[in-house]
C-alpha cells in the first residue's frame, strides 16, 4: 500500500534514548506499512559524517559560529542528498535530531542570534519542516552519565567534546527545547524518558498515531 511520505524528527539532550526509541519507531511504522529511512545529524553523507568526527572530537577548537556553520552544512549536503530524494519517494524519514538541535545547542547553550540560526536553518533544510518533532526530555544530569557511560569506549570518560561542557550549557539544552516545544505545540510534542524503554516507546507510538 502506497503511503504519503512522512518526516518525523527525533531530539533530545544527551544520553535520552534518541537512537533506541528511534530504532523501535523505525520497526513500528514498518509494521504499518511504511518504507522507512532512518537517518541523524550530523551525519548521513560522505561530508557530513567527516564533519561529525570533527565536531564531537575533543580534540576540536572550534568558535560557536565555526560550530553553527558546520552544523548547517552538514544538514545541507543532508538534505540534497538523503532526506529530499526519500521524501520525493513517499518514504518515512526519522531524522534524530534535526533544526529543532540547532536552536537548543548553538542558540540557547552558546548564545548565538536566534534570528541568524532561524534563517540558517530555513536555508539548509530548504524549509521543510517536519510532520512531527518527539522531544525527549531527560534530567541533564542523568543523562549526560549515560551518555558518557555510552561513549567511554569512543571518547574516554570525560565524553565526547559536546559531552563535555559544563552542566549550565547542558541545563541551556533543555531550556532551549523546552522554548522550542512551547513556540510549536502543534508539531513537538514532549514525551519525558522513563527508565523503561517500552514505556517511552509507547508514549511515543501514540504521538506518532496522532499523526498517521
Amino acid at each position: 500500500m502506497n503511503k504519503k511520505p512522512l518526516f518525523i524528527t527525533i531530539e533530545g539532550g544527551e544520553g535520552s534514548g534518541k537512537t533506541s526509541n528511534s530504532l523501535l519507531l523505525k520497526e513500528y511504522l514498518e509494521s504499518k506499512g511504511f518504507k522507512v529511512l532512518l537517518t541523524r545529524e550530523p551525519g548521513g553523507t560522505i561530508l557530513a559524517e567527516v564533519l561529525r568526527k570533527i565536531l564531537l572530537n575533543p580534540k576540536s577548537k572550534l568558535t560557536p559560529l565555526s560550530e553553527l556553520f558546520l552544523y548547517e552544512a552538514a544538514r545541507a549536503q543532508h538534505m540534497t542528498e538523503i532526506i529530499k530524494p526519500a521524501l520525493a519517494k513517499g518514504m518515512a524519514v526519522l531524522c534524530d535530531r534535526f533544526t529543532d538541535a540547532t536552536v537548543a545547542y548553538q542558540g540557547f547553550a552558546r548564545k548565538l542570534d536566534l534570528k541568524l540560526i532561524d534563517k540558517l536553518n530555513a536555508a539548509a533544510s530548504y524549509g521543510i519542516t517536519p510532520a512531527l518533532t518527539i522531544y525527549l526530555d531527560i534530567d541533564p544530569k542523568a543523562g549526560l552519565k549515560k551518555a558518557k557511560k555510552l561513549n567511554k569506549e569512543s571518547y574516554g570518560k570525560s565524553g565526547d567534546r559536546i559531552e563535555m561542557e559544563s552542566f549550565e550549557f547542558h541545563k541551556n539544552v533543555r531550556k532551549g527545547y523546552l522554548a522550542q516545544a512551547k513556540k510549536y505545540p502543534k508539531r513537538i510534542k514532549i514525551i519525558k524518558t522513563d527508565k523503561n524503554l517500552r514505556k517511552t516507546q509507547d508514549k511515543i507510538r501514540k504521538a506518532v498515531d496522532a499523526v498517521l
